[in-house]
């Protein structure tokens, strides 16, 4: 799997009096999916086997695009735009994905600012917004997790489930928020090698014969 971080705006970029709310995460989001697949083919990578992956907060925006791409602007004067913005797989670690109740309230302030409008939570509660063609999904959360309730992968996997989207869902009993590869738990590293194979499943890593 070829990887292509792409640089983008943070925070300390932003002009002074403002800030990096929405829609600008989306929005940079979309344009690093575009750039990648516009570049697929002189990075001898598969435009149609392009995924995302976020933990946390990034689970927000990776849930936010593949549940509000568009297929791009064939006129469009800049080629990047021309081409579409949905990923075709998508790896959710301890995913924030509602803006509503159960979401992560620091997550929603600094996404929406102080006293959102109930339609402006709507639009960015990415359990309300999956499709038939919201990409496959993979996610991975700790049960315990004290700062993303798991009800956030419960919601979105059961939407995925209503629009029979494929998706594989690991819960882990006991974890922190933010383990990442969890290089020091056992248990919680093996997600790793949960994930690798589904990725395989989907035909986005080679078959591996190997004895678990």
């Amino acid at each position: 799997m070829a990887k292509h971080p792409r640089n983008f705006r943070f925070c300390s970029q932003i002009p002074f009096g403002m800030r990096y709310h929405q829609p600008n995460q989306l929005l940079d989001a979309a344009r690093a999916m575009r750039t990648v697949r516009s570049h697929a083919k002189n990075w001898n990578i598969d435009a149609k086997r392009i995924g995302i992956l976020g933990f946390s907060a990034g689970g927000h925006l990776a849930a936010n695009l593949s549940t509000r791409f568009d297929a791009g602007k064939p006129d469009a004067k800049d080629e990047i735009e021309r081409v579409s913005s949905r990923p075709d797989l998508m790896i959710l670690l301890y995913p924030v994905i509602t803006m509503g109740t159960l979401t992560h309230q620091g997550s929603k302030l600094n996404l929406l600012g102080e006293n959102p409008s109930p339609d402006l939570v709507k639009l960015y509660s990415n359990e309300l917004h999956v499709t038939k063609e919201t990409p496959p999904t993979f996610i991975a959360h700790a049960v315990a997790d004290p700062a993303v309730p798991v009800e956030n992968s419960l919601m979105f996997a059961e939407a995925l489930r209503k629009a029979k989207v494929p998706f594989e869902l690991h819960f882990y009993e006991k974890g922190p928020h933010g383990y990442g590869l969890a290089p020091t738990n056992p248990v919680l590293a093996s997600w790793t090698n949960r994930c690798a194979d589904w990725l395989r499943l989907h035909e986005f890593a080679k078959s591996q014969n190997r004895e678990r």
